[in-house]
């Protein structure tokens, strides 16, 4: 399987480019980096540190679908946009682990999943998805006399919040409830806000230093307290599990996946 990657002289894209030469049965098909980057016409493989692999750095993303099976995306939602379109209009898999996206991009991508296998997730660790299916188990479990809260921390260089994992963890106590999150989320408190409303989901954000990514969802009872969490000490782990959501691709049907889907949880 060639695999292309977006973003390839990044932080993560060299993760993954670093990521696909260690997995077996594929290969750096292709990659892409901004207009006037420095790192255009450069190997792939001697920006990611694994050596040469004989394929350049471009800018065009036709060039990194049309070289590739399937293409990873940890970018940018206004960049995301244009490679789930491509996606749909090529038929080529694509895996998305960009965070912050809107309604307009929900909407490409259910016109796209027409045509092309598409995995979109959040967080592409094992162990994150694994918190996923927990936290939706322990939701449905216990009842509205435990309050849900979701804590997480990420690096101070983290643009948005709360994480896009924080917010799936949210969407899987939710299902676990039967209710939908944007009727119950609170993202902030502050001043006098009054007692804790029964059923609420609350989130608190915290940003400092080089915290890859930690995420804690707590069950608060009385007498009693359950937390499900997960740290990741490393990045790798996501471009890890995006190279296996790629290679899982071969063959797929088109059509709108999760890791959940990937790692058989949905079975």
């Amino acid at each position: 399987m060639r695999i292309g990657i977006v973003g390839c002289a990044g932080r993560m894209g060299r993760m993954v480019a670093q990521a696909v030469a260690a997995a077996e049965g594929c290969a750096i098909g292709a990659g892409t980096e901004i207009a006037g980057s420095p790192a255009l016409g450069q190997d792939i493989g001697e920006l990611a540190g694994i050596g040469s692999c004989g394929v350049r750095a471009v800018a065009e993303a036709a060039r990194l679908f049309a070289d590739s099976d399937t293409v990873i995306d940890f970018s940018s939602p206004a960049a995301t946009l244009a490679h789930i379109k491509l996606a749909g209009e090529t038929g080529k898999a694509l895996i998305v682990g960009t965070t912050g996206l809107g309604a307009e991009h929900d909407k490409a991508l259910a016109a796209a999943a027409k045509k092309a296998a598409i995995v979109k997730a959040a967080n592409f660790s094992v162990g994150v998805n694994l918190a996923l299916l927990l936290a939706e188990q322990a939701a449905r479990t216990l009842d509205d006399d435990y309050d849900i809260e979701i804590v997480e921390m990420h690096h101070r260089h983290k643009v948005d919040a709360p994480s896009g994992t924080a917010l799936s963890l949210g969407e899987a106590a939710a299902a676990g409830r039967r209710v939908a999150l944007e009727k119950k989320s609170v993202r902030a408190r502050d001043g006098h806000t009054g007692a804790r409303k029964r059923g609420d989901i609350g989130f608190a954000t915290l940003r400092g230093g080089d915290v890859v990514g930690d995420h804690t969802v707590i069950f608060a009872g009385d007498g009693e307290r359950i937390e499900i969490g997960h740290k990741a000490s490393s990045r790798a782990v996501f471009a890890q599990g995006a190279v296996r959501a790629a290679l899982w691709t071969k063959g797929r049907q088109p059509g709108l996946y999760a890791m959940k889907d990937v790692l058989g949880f949905s079975a």
